[in-house]
Order: structure tokens, then sequence, then C-alpha cells
């Protein structure tokens, strides 16, 4: 049984780490697996032990990085607060940090799409565990709930429009700017329900 200090989490830690460093200098399309073990410090085969490709190494940091923002979310809530407290202070922190690494933000959101039926897998996971955490905070148990799962996860889908727009626009480091834009989304469609 593997446990999280073990060599195999270390190297594949160290992986991601070394593609993220790559990605952020080169971009993604430029990064070879070369470029990704020098940065990590370890084998091209320890490379292949832990991935089949590089865009299974992407997939992979696509989902740790995702893992980290849905930490961000849940670390900036207070539940005693009301929700539309909580989904703001939330946003702003989430947003806040996507704009922090723009170059690797581009990846994570653009390039992702551009791995086919399995990175759309990957976004879509990512999607329905944004979606869950925001039925979460607004219904909090509450029956009947103020918000069900097609809307959580329409107003999600926005939410990541509005991003990649601004990554488009190369406005990244402007994200922070959307959060009461995208507050606004998802009270019109929470008060959309209750009407």
């Amino acid at each position: 049984m593997q446990t999280e200090d073990s060599p195999v989490t270390d190297h594949r830690t160290r992986l991601l780490q070394g593609l993220a460093q790559s990605v952020a200098t080169k971009g993604y399309a430029d990064t070879t697996i070369a470029d990704i073990v020098r940065e990590a410090g370890v084998s091209r085969r320890t490379f292949y032990e832990q991935f089949d490709d590089k865009p299974s190494a992407l997939i992979a940091l696509y989902e740790s990085a995702s893992l980290r923002g849905l930490r961000v979310l849940r670390e900036s809530i207070d539940p005693a607060r009301d929700w539309q407290t909580q989904v703001d202070q939330a946003l702003s922190a989430y947003l806040g940090s996507l704009a922090q690494n723009p170059v690797l933000l581009r990846t994570l959101f653009v390039e992702i799409l551009g791995l086919g039926a399995t990175g759309l897998a990957a976004r879509r996971r990512v999607h329905d565990q944004m979606a869950d955490f925001m039925l979460d905070v607004i219904n909090a148990g509450r029956e009947p709930a103020r918000l069900e799962r097609p809307m959580a996860l329409a107003v999600v889908g926005g939410i990541h429009e509005l991003v990649l727009q601004a990554i488009e626009q190369d406005r990244a480091q402007a994200l922070p700017d959307l959060s009461a834009a995208a507050g606004r989304l998802l009270l019109a469609v929470v008060q959309g329900r209750a009407a």
C-alpha cells in the first residue's frame, strides 16, 4: 500500500510540478517530456511509470489544480454567514487564485479541451464537483432546495465561460473582477427558482 510520502507519490507530485513549471515557461504545445523530467529532476522512465503520455499528465495536472481550486472554495467560506455571503467570498477567492498563474490557467482551461473526449470527461468531473460544492453551500439541507443540480451545473459552466473569455482577451489578471458578475448570475438563477 502506497503512503502519501512514498517515492511513487513524490515522483508523481514532482512530475506534475515539473509539467506546471514547463507549461508556465513554454506553454503546453512546446513542452516536451524531456522538459518535464528535467524540471522534476527524475528520469524519463519515472515519467512513464506514472503517465502514459503528455496528455495523461495534463489530465492529472488539471485534476490536481482543480482539487486545489475546490480547496480554495471550501476554505474561503464561513458557515456562520448567509449563503450569499459565503458564495461571494468563495467566488472572490477562487477567481483570485486562478489569476495567479495566467500561463498555467490558459493551459488548464484551453488545452484541456484539445484532448478530445478524455479532456472533456475530466472537465465534466471538475464541473460536477464544483456544482456539488455550490449545492451544498446554497441548499445547506434546506427543503425545498434553493438550487437544483442542473442549474448549479449551468452556473458553473457560465462562470467558466467568463473565465475562458478573459483568458482569450489576455485579461486573466483581472479575473477577480468577475466575481461580482458571477455572483449576480448565481443570484439570478436562485431567485428565478424561487419565483
